[in-house]
């Protein structure tokens, strides 16, 4: 399996330097490393090289790769269609044809972290250096796993409860009206099949987030103050999503200056600007991105003997982050993440006695 990092701040003509000279750092050291980026035209004018749709060999070790959203949505068009002729007697997806769909918004982030993830899977790489948009939407592109797996535990227990659902379970009217329609069984358990699928799916990529050695992050910021803010809000809105951000890069200029207190507890790489085609001293500056992303402070740790969960919150205060426990699961907003806490059984169902915000922790008792 892959380690997949990616780059969060304002500048992405600086994002995409630094996932440059990161690509090549692995590369150096043997690792079989893919850059992937959108197909927008930054990553082929600093490679000085035409890229497509398919990895290609771009230098010893190194693919590299763009995600147009129109290529990937044709490609996983007919991979639906046979998914959908696995549960549907009577297809309705043949007649569409993945030449003429059109991407909508929203559509461009599923598709990059599918490619993602079968990249991953291929066995192909040791690296994978993803150079996204690397602000909010990264950050909801990386938690979807998270969040989707929310959505069909929440709504499928709902449906199971609810009375067309009891009905649909218990009428012998109906099941056979739904076994004409689909291949599957219909249980008790409606959808279980299905649904038992989807969130083993899920539950993949949420091991996967959680662990540093699998997914990190790192901030490329400069010294101007907008990006510094910029950088600790995406710090800590990636906790939020439980990504790890395993340090800052900082692009150094003639104001530079020491941002260690703003990024306190996470280490700050100063390095050089460069112009394409002179990486080496870009290369050389940049940190050890996989010490450092085990060093850091995890998004979440739930202690289930103290019956507390600890959750990292850098770049807000306390008036910036909400708890409420309305349903099943604790939810906590902050900025304009939010984030439902998939508690143990241990402390399922147990009410939140107490909470505090100490020292960039949100500590939540039950």
């Amino acid at each position: 399996m892959s380690l997949i990092l990616t780059f969060l701040g304002n500048s992405g003509i600086a994002r995409s330097k630094i996932a440059i000279a990161a690509a090549k750092l692995f590369a150096s050291q043997g690792k079989r490393v893919l850059l992937a980026g959108l197909a927008e035209p930054v990553l082929p004018i600093l490679l000085e090289q035409t890229l497509s749709a398919d990895p290609q060999q771009i230098a010893p070790n190194l693919q590299a790769v763009q995600l147009p959203a129109s290529v990937l949505l044709e490609r996983n068009w007919e991979e639906l269609k046979k998914l959908e002729a696995q549960y549907l007697r009577t297809p309705i997806f043949k007649e569409v044809y993945g030449q003429e769909l059109v991407a909508l918004p929203g559509m461009d982030s599923a598709l990059a972290l599918n490619a993602i993830r079968e990249y991953d899977a291929s066995g192909k790489y040791d690296v994978i250096i993803y150079d996204g948009t690397g602000d909010s939407f990264t950050l909801r592109l990386l938690g979807l796993p998270e969040s989707l797996s929310w959505y069909v535990r929440r709504f499928r227990q709902l449906f199971v409860n609810s009375d067309l659902g009891k009905t649909i379970t218990e009428s012998p009217l109906i099941q056979p009206l739904i076994s004409s329609f689909f291949n599957v069984n219909w249980t008790a358990d409606n959808f279980a099949q299905p649904t038992n699928q989807a969130n083993d799916f899920l539950d993949k990529g949420k091991a996967a987030l959680a662990d540093p050695n699998r997914v990190a992050a790192f901030l490329v910021t400069t010294n101007d103050p907008i990006e510094v803010a910029v950088a600790r809000y995406l710090w800590g809105s990636a906790q939020q999503v439980g990504l790890t951000v395993g340090g800052v890069v900082q692009i150094s200029d003639q104001t530079t200056a020491n941002l260690g207190t703003e990024f306190t507890p996470l280490a700050v790489s100063v390095v050089p600007d460069v112009t394409p085609g002179e990486w080496q001293p870009l290369i050389d500056a940049l940190p050890n991105f996989v010490e450092q992303a085990n060093q850091v402070p995890r998004p979440i740790e739930i202690d289930v003997h103290n019956r507390q969960v600890r959750l990292f919150l850098p770049g807000f205060d306390k008036k910036q982050v909400k708890l409420t426990q309305v349903g099943p699961e604790v939810t906590v907003e902050a900025g304009d993440q939010r984030r439902n806490i998939f508690l143990p059984p241990a402390l399922t169902g147990r009410p939140v006695t107490g909470a505090k915000f100490q020292n960039n922790y949100l500590i939540i008792s039950f």
